[in-house]
């Protein structure tokens, strides 16, 4: 154990989380390029963009089966490889299936990243466990706010005098934007090699595996696991989804998504004192409150204003998935990293049928509506892309309206996400106060 530098180790778990995240931020900003580019769907689109959360929870669930018995070294090495196939099958794509099968391979990576550094960072610091995953996962919403001012700072590059990108640099541009997320894949691979990883907690504590599956059953888990698919998607599903929902509000909807995950990371990094003294599930619990309010002003708001409700939002979010997984390595400890890479797939799953299931078809749905009620009927027979072309074509205006009331509907609707946690995470706080004071 004297061998093994929890600094150094730490410090490249944060790297690879920033990678992950990165990939999620310049690939948001790659979508509609790509579409120009490959002359693709927007189903194709949405297929590739799907590969990405559908690989980190086959890459969770594989992890966290194996990770006590092929060990957490080999595993970082299996996710280094995917991340550099990955990103250098994007640079190179000729195509869909090119871009389908990349897109795959990082979100298999991005998920064996959370599989192995959440059970590293919780046995390296068994004391601190919620406090070390916030100060890691500070890194995922820092890595999107990287990701996102790269992005935009290379894509400046590549557009017209009206701001349009040249079509024929296109190419050029994702192969820059996507190289640069291999400087920091390469970094993180570098402070890894030749260090010395620590057995999980599980294996140093004697838990049998019997004993580990025995305590994914357990009622609190399963509530847990449940509640993880609610926080997930309060949290990433709007974020991912800021610029449809925002951006015929009268704000920056980019910038709102930077400002929010900008405190996100300051957030995790500096709640460490507050994660103390009011503990996990006083820390859920407000979180769920402060989020019911964010979603709240964000839905109902316009304008400058906005900013403001971002900032509420932010602190409701901010704390919700690494206190999830700290909760569950302190008051399940024999889950292990089974346990941990369960409750990071459930939540990347549940985000992906979220999204893909409810958010895109009911934002069609709100938008068709809306088109309905202004007069459009010619709307009633269309779908799908003929729909998005009719309504690009209408009046500025009078898109900007149907965007508008459509986006407020679906936050609307999303609100309903953290309204349950509050009701869960408040009858969570009774049951640990009730638990702790007949121990």
């Amino acid at each position: 154990m004297s061998n093994i530098n929890p600094s150094r180790l730490f410090t490249a778990s944060c790297v690879a989380l920033t990678v992950t995240s990165m990939t999620f931020a310049i690939r948001a900003g790659m979508l509609g390029p790509l579409g120009k580019e490959f002359n693709l769907s927007e189903e194709e689109l949405a297929w590739i963009a799907g590969m990405a959360f559908f690989g980190f929870p086959v890459a969770t669930t594989i992890g966290g089966f194996f990770v006590d018995q092929v060990g957490m070294k080999r595993l970082m090495w299996v996710a280094f490889g995917a991340h550099l196939l990955g990103l250098i099958l994007t640079i190179f794509a000729g195509g869909f299936w090119t871009l389908f099968i990349s897109t795959f391979f990082v979100g298999f990576a991005n998920g064996m990243v959370e599989a192995v550094c959440n059970p590293l960072v919780a046995s390296m610091y068994p004391k601190n466990k919620t406090v070390m995953l916030n100060r890691f996962h500070v890194w995922f919403p820092g890595g999107i706010v990287i990701g996102a001012l790269i992005a935009t700072a290379i894509k400046t590059q590549f557009v017209d005098t009206s701001g349009n990108l040249i079509p024929e640099k296109i190419a050029l541009m994702r192969q820059l934007q996507v190289g640069t997320i291999l400087i920091p894949t390469l970094f993180y691979g570098r402070l890894f090699w030749g260090q010395v990883f620590p057995p999980t907690e599980r294996v140093t504590t004697g838990v049998s595996t019997a004993e580990m599956f025995k305590a994914v059953t357990v009622p609190l888990f399963l509530f847990m696991a449940v509640c993880m698919f609610f926080t997930a998607n309060t949290e990433l599903s709007t974020n991912q989804w800021m610029d449809k929902l925002l951006g015929s509000a009268g704000a920056n909807a980019l910038l709102i998504l930077a400002l929010v995950n900008g405190l996100m990371a300051l957030g995790r990094f500096f709640g460490g004192p507050l994660i103390h003294r009011l503990n996990p599930s006083g820390i859920l619990l407000g979180s769920a409150i402060f989020s019911v309010i964010g979603v709240y002003m964000l839905h109902t708001m316009e304008g400058p204003s906005l900013y403001a409700a971002a900032v509420v939002f932010a602190l409701g979010v901010c704390f919700f998935w690494p206190t999830m997984l700290g909760f569950v390595s302190e008051n399940i400890p024999k889950s292990g990293a089974l346990g941990l890479s369960l409750m990071g797939g459930v939540g990347m799953l549940g985000n992906w049928a979220y999204q893909t299931f409810y958010i895109g078809p009911k934002l069609d749905m709100e938008k068709k509506a809306q088109a309905l009620s202004m007069g459009y009927q010619e709307v009633s027979t269309m779908s799908g892309e003929a729909l998005q072309k009719f309504l690009n074509a209408l009046p500025k205006e009078a898109l900007n309206q149907i965007e508008l009331t459509a986006g407020r509907s679906v936050l609307s609707n999303i609100n309903l996400l953290p309204i349950f946690l509050v009701i869960a995470f408040g009858a969570l706080w009774l049951y640990m106060r009730n638990r702790k004071s007949e121990d």
